[in-house]
């Protein structure tokens, strides 16, 4: 028989998981509203069948990434087919296009489902009205005056970007390089990798180098190859980055050739930039098996932005969906001041209500950090809600994640 004191316990211990419950009943109830795996797999096979018949091709063109590439769509009367655009969004579109080139590949396109207009997907990728607003700036981050070499942004004191492209399997509406794509793809000469990786070599201080664009993964085999060798020879680097958002846009990128060359280069960590839990598909999940499998540690750096994924419940469980692939959430971004993007921006509380809503109530590798840039390229600022309440000599006073107020000494015990 149980003991009284048992009996207790256990009755506390119940009712306490009771009370856990509840919290995430809501949670759980938003998830039972948002599309089942089999009605998106259901309106992607029929919007990708839609976009072949309509531009052309087979379902071997479609695994295949150049072709992919080569058939981006940038052209608002082949999406006015496909989505049966009225004459005033596709004027509107090619308004903006004279301003703002856009690309989107067609694996990309066809995560859009019926509701287009409310797609978080269409929205990240179709060019909006509203990028014609005055504001913001092209280059907020001051990315011209950090760039002691070519191809090179520095703002940390060990670490450094290689800028190799400006080339993207789709242009995303909140991009904050915009003033870089330009109005053909273009690939950085040789030259000026070489310089950048002599610029490297002789700062024996810069032991974390990331190659980013543009879309790093988007250089061909061969020029990656060149770049990782070459830096996986300089001694004091001791890791290499790839920026890359092709296991969300174009995942037939990932390919076996691609995952050789990169199994080569250890240590390799490739962040890239999930942002709602739509993008999180069986493609997207294979790319990225085959990623971890060549030995990559993957991350993920969402972007907040307004109307995408501005939701408590869609951060949770885009978080959720992403360490079930094996992608570590590492940053939520606080959307740049870029020109042309501001319709994308939420305030700051915003983004603070958000952490709060994840801390306690999801696992904390779920969690990632919330980051806001500094204006002008002085670095990130992480921000999180403030749990500590009060500070004194010898007490703190701390609040949970529930609002629970709790008292802690301030001093290590006397050991003497």
């Amino acid at each position: 028989m149980r003991e009284t004191g048992d009996l207790n316990n256990l009755y506390q211990s119940i009712l306490r998981s009771s009370e856990l419950k509840e919290y995430v009943i809501p949670y759980l109830e938003a998830v039972k509203a948002m599309p089942g795996d089999s009605v998106l797999k259901e309106q992607g096979f029929k919007r990708k069948q839609q976009i072949l018949e309509v531009i052309g091709g087979t379902e071997e063109n479609w695994a295949d990434w150049k072709w992919q590439l080569k058939n981006r769509i940038s052209d608002s009367n082949v999406l006015a087919e496909i989505f049966g655009l009225s004459d005033l969004e596709r004027k509107r579109i090619e308004r903006v296009s004279k301003v703002y080139r856009w690309a989107i590949s067609p694996y990309y396109l066809s995560l859009v489902g019926e509701d287009y207009e409310n797609s978080p997907i269409y929205r990240q990728a179709v060019p909006d009205i509203r990028e014609l607003l005055p504001g913001g700036s092209l280059d907020p981050m001051n990315e011209a005056l950090t760039s002691p070499a070519p191809c090179i942004t520095r703002r940390y004191p060990d670490r450094l970007i290689i800028n190799v492209s400006n080339q993207c399997a789709m242009y995303c509406r909140h991009c904050q390089r915009r003033r870089n794509i330009g109005e053909i793809d273009q690939h950085a000469c040789l030259e000026d990798i070489a310089q950048a990786i002599d610029y490297v070599a002789a700062n024996e201080e810069i032991r974390d180098v990331l190659i980013t664009g543009g879309d790093a993964l988007l250089l061909s085999s061969h020029v990656l190859k060149y770049i990782l060798s070459e830096l996986h020879q300089i001694p004091h680097v001791e890791i290499k980055r790839i920026g890359t958002r092709v296991p969300v846009t174009m995942p037939q990128r990932i390919t076996t050739e691609l995952c050789d060359i990169i199994r080569n280069y250890p240590p390799i960590f490739i962040n890239t930039q999930f942002n709602h839990p739509l993008e999180i598909t069986p493609e997207a999940k294979a790319a990225c098996d085959r990623l971890v499998e060549a030995g990559v540690v993957l991350g993920n750096q969402a972007v907040l932005l307004r109307g995408i994924n501005d939701q408590p419940d869609t951060m949770r469980k885009l978080g959720q969906e992403l360490l079930k692939i094996r992608v570590r959430p590492y940053y939520i971004f606080h959307a740049k001041d870029v020109q042309g993007t501001r319709h994308f921006q939420t305030s700051i509380t915003e983004g603070m209500d958000i952490i709060r809503s994840l801390r306690g109530h999801t696992s904390g590798m779920a969690i990632p950090t919330y980051i806001v840039n500094a204006p002008g390229g002085l670095g990130k600022i992480p921000l999180m809600p403030n749990y500590l309440l009060q500070s004194r000599k010898n007490k703190v006073v701390l609040r949970s994640w529930e609002g629970k107020i709790v008292e802690l000494d301030n001093e290590p015990p006397d050991m003497s």
